[in-house]
């Protein structure tokens, strides 16, 4: 049987009465008072998650930005130091291995960030490739990860910074080495919220010192509940949902972090797919109601199926329920729908997949 893992933050998250639920392997949070209270904290204000569980890799050598560039989708090369980008590892078949973040530190020097549901998967598929002499060092064990979202995460942290100025000018994706709460960081302009905000990285030691100063200033904690209703609202895709290793992620709309200057793992696949279009593509769904849809449940126009929801959430911000879909790609938005709830269906129209965009 395979033990349970914690990370830095579990005796923080028990002494906030969180209730606890497995995922990916990990012991995490999913709520504290509650999935719509803290949805709704990201969205007016600011809110913290433990991302801990999230892996996280350091790749060094002479050779490390042409390994990169044949493992991931994105354009590499055009990173700068203190710059990041959302990217893809691509598997032989035009498939997805898992999304991630690379983060370049110096020209031998970068950071790659991967979901912890696929740390064992990504890193055996890492070493896989590399025939670089790239050096790749997992970092999750002894890190802690703090995602600060919201429209005022990004100024409580810089407050707490030791240096508010150079926090406040970066722009997103963009990052710095600082001392936040006392504690030395890496701080990230990202996250998986739609909102502004940061992800700081620190020792595993320092995690509740970092945690309980964003708390002090008025950070919410939040689980992986509302996690998952803000990055649906957001439009962003999670893995084993909108992106699997038998997809192409052209049908899932993320043509924009591929590349089309350069040679990668796979490529011809995925060239092809953008150039013919994919049988079905991710779009959103509306419904008329608060109901929340499972994923692989049917939806319908007329009396034709022609898609399968992929992930489903009750939305606080819109006060109904949406979701995401593979539809057949002919279908255009604004059409009726209704999506099968056990046998009966619910009425719905298939809209954009961003259903909240920040001002």
């Amino acid at each position: 049987m395979v033990e349970t893992k914690t990370t830095p933050l579990h005796a923080a998250h028990l002494a906030l009465d969180a209730r606890m639920v497995p995922f990916a392997g990990y012991e995490m949070p999913v709520q504290y008072d509650g999935i719509i209270a803290e949805s709704k904290a990201v969205r007016n204000g600011a809110g913290m998650f433990d991302v801990s569980h999230m892996a996280r890799l350091d790749m060094r050598g002479d050779e490390v930005l042409p390994y990169l560039e044949w493992a991931t989708t994105n354009d590499v090369a055009k990173l700068v130091d203190g710059q990041g980008q959302y990217s893809m590892l691509p598997n032989r078949h035009g498939g997805v291995v898992d999304d991630i973040i690379v983060y370049r530190e110096g020209p031998n020097f970068y950071k790659m960030v991967v979901n912890a549901s696929n740390h064992a998967k990504d890193v055996s598929h890492l070493k896989g490739l590399n025939e670089f002499g790239v050096e790749i060092m997992d970092t999750t064990a002894e890190s802690a990860m703090i995602a600060v979202q919201g429209p005022t995460a990004g100024g409580i942290v810089a407050s707490l910074s030791d240096n508010p100025a150079k926090l406040n000018d970066l722009d997103f994706f963009q990052t710095a080495h600082c001392v936040v709460g006392g504690v030395a960081v890496f701080a990230a302009r990202s996250g998986y919220t739609g909102e502004d905000g940061f992800e700081l990285v620190c020792a595993a030691s320092d995690a509740e010192a970092l945690w309980n100063a964003l708390l002090e200033s008025g950070v919410a904690p939040c689980g992986l509940g509302s996690r998952d209703v803000l990055r649906v609202e957001a439009g962003l895709p999670l893995y084993g949902h909108e992106l699997t290793d038998d997809l192409s992620p052209i049908a899932a709309g993320l043509g924009w972090v591929i590349s089309k200057e350069k040679d990668f793992l796979g490529c011809a696949h995925i060239k092809k797919a953008r150039k013919d279009g994919t049988p079905r593509k991710l779009q959103g769904i509306r419904l008329q109601s608060k109901r929340v849809s499972a994923p692989g449940s049917e939806v319908t126009v007329g009396n034709r199926v022609v898609g399968h929801v992929s992930s489903g959430v009750y939305s606080p911000l819109l006060e109904c329920g949406i979701a995401f879909a593979f539809v057949n790609a002919d279908i255009p938005l604004g059409t009726d729908c209704a999506v099968d709830f056990r046998g009966k269906p619910e009425g719905g129209t298939i809209v954009s997949k961003r259903f909240y965009k920040r001002a």
